[in-house]
Order: C-alpha cells, then sequence, then structure tokens
C-alpha cells in the first residue's frame, strides 16, 4: 500500500507520460471521430512515441488502451467504430499507462464543439470536485475527508455522486487497497501516511445517482438517461501534503 521514494519517483515518471496523452488528446478536433479511432491512435502514441504500455489493455479482458465514455455513459466505456463524437457531446477518456514496472491513471472529460452551458457546468463542477478530494489527501486525515469534500461540493451544486465505483490503491497493479470512496464522513475511514499512492476519480450526474451496467458486461450508464461526467488523478501523500503524479501542464498554474 505504501511506496518507498524511489517508486514515487517512477511513479511520477509513468504519470508525467500520461499527461502528456492527454496533451496529444487535447490537439485532436474529436468532431466526427469514432471512439474506437481514438483508442488506436492513443495506443500507437504510447506505445510507439512514449515506449510505454497501454496498462489497461488486456486487463480482466479489456481489449482497449482506454474506455470512452459518452454523455450517459458513466465509466467502462468501449471504444467502437460505430460511436461518433459528435458536437454537443461531453466524453470521458480513462486512460492507464505502465513505464519501468509502475502504473499512472488518470481520466479528463472533454467537451466536443459546441456544448450546452448545462453541459459545461456538469463538466466543471465535476472537475472542481476532484480537487476538493486531492486537497484533502495529507498526512493524519482520513479517507472519509476525502469522500466527504468531493459529495459536499457535488451536493451543493445540484449533483448526485455515484457511490458504485471508487478510486483505488496502484502502483505495479493497477487496481491495489485501498478503495477510495468519493463520499463519506469526515474524521472516518483509514488513516492517511505519507508515501499511500492511490486515484481519486469522482462521477457526477445530472439526475440521480442509479447506474445499470450494459449487456456488454462494461458500460456503465446513468439510468434515467441523464449525463455524467468524470476527472481522475494519481496521487501521493507526501510529508507535507500531496503531490498529484499525473499533473497536466496546463494545471500547474491553477493548482
Amino acid at each position: 500500500m505504501t511506496k518507498r521514494p524511489e517508486e514515487i519517483v517512477l511513479m511520477a515518471e509513468s504519470g508525467k507520460l500520461l499527461a502528456s496523452v492527454f496533451g496529444y488528446l487535447d490537439g485532436m478536433n474529436l468532431i466526427g471521430m469514432s471512439t474506437l479511432q481514438v483508442d488506436s491512435l492513443v495506443d500507437r502514441h504510447i506505445v510507439d512515441t512514449l515506449q510505454a504500455r497501454p496498462a489497461s489493455k488486456g486487463q480482466y479482458g479489456f481489449a482497449y488502451s482506454l474506455n470512452s465514455s459518452r454523455n450517459r455513459v458513466v465509466c467502462h466505456g468501449v471504444p467502437s467504430a460505430s460511436d461518433i463524437l459528435q458536437s454537443g457531446d461531453i466524453v470521458n477518456f480513462d486512460i492507464t499507462l505502465e513505464k519501468n514496472g509502475y502504473i499512472a491513471d488518470s481520466s479528463k472529460t472533454y467537451l466536443v464543439g459546441e456544448v450546452s452551458p448545462q453541459a459545461q457546468r456538469l463538466v466543471q463542477i465535476t472537475y472542481e470536485a476532484m480537487w476538493k478530494g486531492i486537497k484533502a489527501v495529507r498526512p493524519g486525515a482520513r479517507l472519509g475527508d476525502v469522500g466527504h469534500a468531493i459529495e459536499r461540493h457535488a451536493r451543493r451544486n445540484g449533483y448526485a455522486v455515484v457511490k458504485e465505483y471508487c478510486g483505488h490503491g496502484i502502483g505495479r497493479e493497477m487496481h491495489e487497497p485501498p478503495q477510495v470512496l468519493h463520499w463519506g464522513k469526515p474524521k472516518t475511514g483509514l488513516v492517511l501516511r505519507e508515501g499511500m499512492v492511490f486515484t481519486i476519480e469522482p462521477m457526477l450526474n445530472q439526475g440521480l445517482d442509479a447506474v445499470r451496467t450494459e449487456q456488454d458486461g462494461w458500460t456503465v450508464v446513468t439510468v434515467d438517461g441523464k449525463l455524467s461526467a468524470q476527472f481522475e488523478h494519481t496521487v501521493a501523500v507526501t510529508r507535507t501534503g500531496v503531490r498529484v503524479l499525473t499533473l497536466r501542464p496546463e494545471e500547474t498554474t491553477r493548482h
């Protein structure tokens, strides 16, 4: 669960490479692209350009390098040639990358073309909620503090937090202890210690928090058909607070 300093150095290297993948995605015009095309481009970029491994590919039998979750899809969306991105969509790309034996995990929800103000607001509040959780991380804090910070921001803004899926420890394996809930009570749960590394990845829904899994066994959708958004970073507990291992360049001045 707790990583040695030299392990965190390696995880930070993986995280920096993963952040650059989102920079690569940022430069794409997604309108008219299929999510399978995006997956293929990201796969080649990770393997050929970054000389790394897309860690999701083959994990639990998943055949792709990313999850693509569009509009009412909450998480675990499967890339498809028939899933064409259109102006007005929101889409989350969830990507994992392994370099030198250590894995980083991050996701970002993109606005495709001209997106409604309601969808833009959901995406913005979800992003803010993730950062509320990140800023609650420090030695001596508890996981309940992290979840509470996220849930409070979501509820104050009229959104529901998905409770069925959570963040997780990460390192040589994609999923390690502990589970990191995005809801909870302050001063409850596991006490955070320097060297712990885990993901914070809240999913917020416009409507109900209820979700269901489609027949493919992967794709999770909102039961009411309303929009869902997600953001994710991999973080390490430091001696004085928190370090975001997957921090993207455009975030360094804001956070």
